[in-house]
């Protein structure tokens, strides 16, 4: 049986603002462009209590935080602050599968400083990062990733959680079913149809029904619903892309998503690079009221190099979609064809 943690720094981006600038400790602190059209990367446990949430657009957020205190992030700090960390995660274990700069998760079944058990190399982890960094962490543990996952989420800021493998039914059966991976709001509208609202109740329904309704989602909805997930943590596995989804409550018209755009935009422009490699390639994706999707891509001379840019490329590919009058339920933006920044290396020779 796997020993699974998932990682997870507490507001990192602008708890590293926090860090490194004394005068911003404590208050309502919002990372984003302060700009008409700018979007919030991040914002501190002070701005959150005000609702303040990341994607959101910066003008609601100052409506809902007129006090808060905005600052551009600065990601080339970010990313060396999160290398930092990666160097204590790996002194832990060779397997780690970083989610992005301030995610991971780790298998520390056999971990290099022989901890009996996985709530120990947690607690040691964070620790080590808190003495490093300054920054807390908060971690999930259990015996597979989806579980770790949800755990880690459970007593943060700068909390652990651990599900024991004979507590993982009992612990998931009281949850709404939108906690499970894989179910946004169009499903979990359509398992509501099911009379299908929490864990328990999903691990009730057949998995024929289940299969009849989801497809291949059905199989994997069963599977969670029984605490099983068999994916491997995989250790330095390469960015193939990223992307950022919104499945809507009502179905929207084909002229209504390019309002949605700059939130999405702005969430994966921090994974535009993967060390020395760039995304190449943006990517739109839509799925209609009837559950088709239509895929636009379109790769630039250059790589994108602004999260306005990216912006402006996927507004393109929303122009290339033919309107038919037919409505949407679902918008996503994402980063594609990662390859070696030949700047970079250009750059490398002189």
């Amino acid at each position: 049986m796997r020993k699974i943690i998932h990682l997870d720094m507490d507001a990192f981006y602008a708890s590293v603002e926090q860090r490194d600038d004394p005068s911003l400790r404590d208050q309502p602190l919002v990372v984003g462009w302060n700009a008409k059209r700018g979007v919030v990367c991040a914002a501190s446990y002070e701005a959150r209590r005000f609702g303040v949430r990341s994607a959101m657009p910066v003008a609601r957020a100052r409506q809902l935080c007129p006090q808060a205190i905005f600052v551009p992030p600065d990601f080339a700090r970010y990313r060396a602050v999160s290398a930092q960390i990666g160097v204590i995660f790996r002194s832990y274990t060779e397997l780690v599968e970083p989610l992005s700069l301030d995610e991971a998760y780790l298998d520390v079944t056999a971990n290099r400083r022989g901890f009996a058990t996985a709530t120990e190399t947690a607690r040691a982890i964070r620790a080590e990062i808190f003495a490093s960094t300054r920054l807390t962490a908060s971690a999930g543990v259990a015996p597979n990733k989806f579980l770790a996952k949800i755990a880690s989420d459970w007593r943060k800021p700068n909390g652990i959680f651990v599900i024991q493998p004979h507590e993982a039914l009992d612990f998931l059966a009281p949850l709404p079913v939108n906690r499970l991976p894989g179910v946004g709001e169009a499903t979990n509208k359509l398992l509501a149809e099911m009379q299908i609202n929490t864990v328990a109740e999903l691990r009730a329904e057949p998995l024929p029904a289940l299969l009849a309704r989801f497809g291949k989602l059905g199989q994997r909805l069963h599977e969670l619903a029984q605490g099983i997930d068999e994916r491997p943590v995989m250790p330095d596995r390469p960015v193939q892309s990223v992307s950022s989804e919104r499945t809507f409550e009502k179905d929207l018209m084909l002229g209504e998503l390019a309002a949605c755009l700059p939130a999405m935009a702005a969430q994966i422009w921090p994974h535009a690079r993967d060390g020395e490699r760039v995304a190449r390639t943006v990517v739109l994706k839509l799925k209609t009221a009837d559950f088709k999707t239509l895929t636009r891509s379109l790769t630039p001379p250059l790589p994108p190099g602004s999260e306005e840019e990216v912006r402006q490329l996927a507004e393109q590919l929303l122009q290339r979609v033919a309107d038919h009058g037919q409505r949407f339920r679902l918008v996503g933006v994402g980063l594609a064809n990662f390859t070696p920044d030949a700047s970079a290396q250009q750059a490398g020779l002189f």
